[in-house]
């Protein structure tokens, strides 16, 4: 074994007080921060003495220590112990249980400062969760901390998971953005949308808000998504369109089985090589990968020419993922999508993740009943119940958070009834 590997494994070891456990498996894993920056960690699973010999294939038993660190830190990112059950001895303890404790066990051991990168959300019986932020502003995306511990104040979890940036990377100003400024930008974000009620086996028509953010200037508006861009994925927003479609094959296609775990080495790991996916998407690959994706599809779907838009394509796990979805937008909640996995290297199509069958749950749903308030009416009921929240929202080709406002609504108006209703319960 790599002497540094065996370094960290008897750091891990006596840290978390694990003499009665055994090292069962571990291995390498790597990521990609939004600064396109390659993370390594060294993952371990730990098995209760105990539990020797009667071990089973991806199984683990109670009280197994499932620990992840940081290789070129050390840092720890997470410590599970299985069902909350923990053997270990002279480990992690609070002795006095308390919030403020905790809190100081958290800075010391993440080196982030209570208040200014990460403040408590939600306080629960052996349980604390933070959130990420930058002097006491939400940031997006978002990253949380979160702590547990058993009667006895022992710690049974711990995970960090975020960026917690610190001054350097933000740029800071006065926050001056008001729901008047927004409102203009703001309105284009109200929509009528059809939510599913699994009660009435019914489409429901909705008025709702599209979250967004909103530049502090109030002069345009960033897309609110869950998955990052980083220096290594593009938008590209471009139909895909043929005159003729490529002949197929007699036999359909079938995609090949994805491997989403990396063997990635410890020779790797220690000395921090960069992962092929924090390489840019060049302006040829691009081209190449819209001409892969266009042909993929005339050959599979021939009909279907104009019928999708190529959003974007980022890098993931030794691939391409192009994800595309319908050039027509209905108002369904959910939208058609497809992801297509190309090989970064030869750009052949290895596998398409595909929505449809999702969608297909609901065709048995009746037609949503015909609308009967306007637009204009429901946005004179919603606009009270309207939100706009500072937050400082990560920008990958500026490689820095900028302040913004959250445009948000918790609330939608019922197109039949005008009735106000909670987007959370439909």
């Amino acid at each position: 074994m790599n002497s540094r590997t065996q370094q960290l494994i008897d750091f891990t070891k006596a840290k978390f007080g694990l003499d009665n456990y055994y090292l069962q498996r571990h291995r390498f894993d790597r990521e990609i921060t939004p600064a396109n920056e390659t993370v390594y960690t060294l993952s371990m699973e730990w098995f209760p003495n105990h539990a020797a010999g009667q071990e089973e294939e991806d199984l683990n038993p109670e009280g197994t220590a499932v620990i992840e660190i940081e290789v070129n830190r050390p840092k720890v990112k997470s410590v599970i112990f299985v069902m909350g059950k923990t053997y270990a001895q002279n480990g992690i303890v609070f002795p006095n249980r308390n919030t403020q404790e905790i809190i100081q066990w958290v800075e010391a051991e993440t080196g982030l400062t209570y208040g200014k990168q990460f403040q408590l959300r939600k306080e629960e019986e052996g349980e604390l969760q933070f959130a990420e932020c930058f002097e006491g502003i939400a940031v997006s995306p978002s990253g949380f901390i979160e702590v547990k511990w058993n009667p006895q104040g022992q710690l049974t979890s711990f995970s960090v998971y975020g960026q917690f940036p610190f001054p350097k990377s933000v740029k800071q100003e006065i926050y001056t953005l008001s729901l008047d400024k927004a409102e203009p930008l703001a309105k284009e974000q109200f929509k009528l949308v059809n939510f599913p009620s699994y009660e009435q086996n019914q489409w429901v028509p909705v008025y709702a808000v599209e979250e967004i953010f909103v530049t502090n200037d109030g002069t345009s508006t960033l897309p609110f998504e869950f998955i990052v861009n980083t220096q290594s994925s593009v938008r590209m927003d471009q139909t895909l369109v043929w005159d003729k479609p490529i002949e197929r094959s007699q036999t359909a296609f079938e995609g090949k089985e994805i491997q989403w775990l990396e063997e990635i080495t410890a020779e790797q790991a220690f000395a921090n090589e960069p992962s092929p996916d924090s390489l840019p998407i060049t302006e040829e690959e691009r081209e190449a990968c819209a001409t892969a994706v266009k042909d993929f599809l005339s050959r599979e779907l021939p009909d279907d020419t104009g019928q999708w838009t190529l959003k974007s394509l980022h890098r993931e796990k030794g691939r391409i993922h192009a994800t595309l979805r319908a050039a027509q937008q209905n108002t369904c909640v959910f939208q058609r999508k497809l992801t297509v996995l190309l090989d970064a290297d030869t750009l052949q199509v290895h596998n398409v993740i595909d929505n449809q069958p999702m969608l297909d749950m609901f065709n048995s749903f009746e037609e949503p009943e015909e609308i009967k308030i306007s637009g204009e009416q429901a946005y004179a009921k919603l606009k009270s119940f309207f939100e706009l929240t500072p937050y400082y929202v990560y920008d990958a080709q500026q490689n820095q958070y900028s302040l913004c406002g959250k445009f948000d609504c918790n609330y939608g108006a019922h197109a039949v009834s005008g009735e106000i209703v909670s987007l959370n319960e439909l």
